[in-house]
């Protein structure tokens, strides 16, 4: 199966590089908008809450609902596209995000908010799927890598950039402005995927069988698995960030915004630098994102009540957290680099699932034991991880791939 390929007849031709990587920008930049869309709430966590009138553990569901929806519309947008252009797909996804943010800015109470952000699940599982796919498709072959790891970047940075902008708009001019702020900059996005993304026609569809085949690929279950216990773990206590910050820590908006600023700004980091030290070794970098990740989350309840220590691990939990999504792309990709598309949906489905988890296990915690206990829970689930990279990483023939290919 190569969904993600063309016939050598319509590989991009070289001279077009230029237009072609502003393209894949584009993809990037509307890649970066889903995900930075999908956790907004978490910086706006007790304000959604008392507009709503609502738990900031039952506002955690604007994290909860997404994440599953995303789970499900991966793998069946996948199966369900079958031939149809990803040009036009990847167009109607983000459509559909701009007005998943419009409903839920609109929203006069928690039941049409969560609807919107129904909305915005479907959008995210699919765009994420196909993304990465149709950025090998944009360029020439030899730079298919360096495309992938551009738009899993802009993935990546929008799991970390997302809560400290919810934070600054919403300290200064409302939650809902957020949302609306969103929607416009969705449709500046929309418009350049119009003006430059060229069609992308698929000459093989996925199937359920498929799927399903490509999961007997040992590092594709290892990536998946680790997958699981790094994304129960990051967001049941990520997801409760900022009550942390202001029932743990005592911390006021200013210094709230502050710390979620500095996690978005070390986890923007963590991305480039790891891009960067893949090429070097994909496993160990993995390994070294999730001990430091495992590590600064386990430790905030315990040491992290005084302002300056909490800025300190919030820094290490974003510059770690900031390697993750693009080492578990490039794991995906080296793991069954025939099957991207079915692997990146089957990555999406774990994670958003994994996330979708975590933040209602964390709720469910916050409101029975407080915040302290989500952030234990989430520090073993992702120390665990770390153990099963260690233990059951990718075999030496992918690794030596990897380092080949990223040079």
């Amino acid at each position: 199966m190569h969904t993600d390929r063309l016939p050598s007849a319509l590989q991009v031709d070289p001279r077009t590089q230029p237009r072609a990587w502003w393209t894949v920008l584009t993809v990037a930049a509307s890649a970066f908008l889903l995900v930075t869309t999908e956790f907004l709430p978490i910086g706006l966590l007790s304000s959604i809450a008392a507009s709503l009138e609502t738990t900031s553990g039952i506002a955690g569901l604007a994290v909860t609902v997404p994440g599953a929806i995303a789970g499900v519309s991966a793998p069946l947008l996948t199966v369900l596209a079958g031939r149809l252009d990803r040009r036009t797909v990847l167009q109607a996804l983000t459509g559909l995000m701009i007005v998943s943010c419009l409903v839920a800015a609109l929203a006069p109470n928690l039941l049409v908010f969560l609807a919107g952000r129904v909305l915005l699940g479907i959008a995210v599982g699919g765009f994420w799927t196909f993304a990465l796919s149709a950025g090998r498709r944009l360029v020439a072959s030899k730079d298919g890598g360096k495309a992938v790891a551009l738009i899993s970047a802009g993935i990546s940075i929008g799991t970390v950039l997302g809560v400290p902008a919810g934070a600054l708009i919403g300290q200064s001019a409302g939650w809902r402005e957020a949302f609306f702020i969103t929607s416009g900059l969705g449709v500046v996005v929309l418009a350049a995927l119009f003006a430059l993304l060229p069609s992308l026609p698929v000459h093989q569809s996925v199937n359920i069988s498929q799927l399903t085949a490509i999961t007997k690929n040992k590092n594709v279950r290892t990536g998946l698995v680790a997958a699981t216990f790094i994304f129960v773990g990051h967001f049941a206590a990520y997801t409760y960030l900022e009550p942390f910050l202001r029932v743990v820590v005592r911390a006021d908006a200013t210094v709230v915004t502050g710390a979620l600023v500095a996690y978005g700004v070390a986890g923007i980091a963590g991305t480039f630098l790891a891009e960067r030290a893949i090429r070097s070794s994909l496993r160990r970098t993995f390994i070294g994102a999730t001990a430091l990740l495992g590590a600064s989350v386990l430790c905030a309840p315990l040491i992290g009540q005084s302002t300056p220590a909490a800025f300190m691990l919030i820094a290490l939990w974003g510059l770690a957290f900031g390697a993750v999504p693009i080492c578990l792309q490039i794991w995906m990709y080296h793991a069954a680099p025939n099957a991207y598309e079915a692997s990146s949906a089957l990555i999406v489905t774990t994670c958003q699932f994994a996330l979708a988890l975590g933040a209602f296990l964390g709720g469910r915690l916050v409101d029975m034991s407080g915040v302290p206990s989500a952030f234990v829970l989430a520090g073993i689930s992702t120390l665990l991880a770390c153990v099963y990279v260690a233990t059951f990483g990718l075999e030496r023939q992918a690794e030596g791939k990897v380092h080949a290919e990223e040079r």
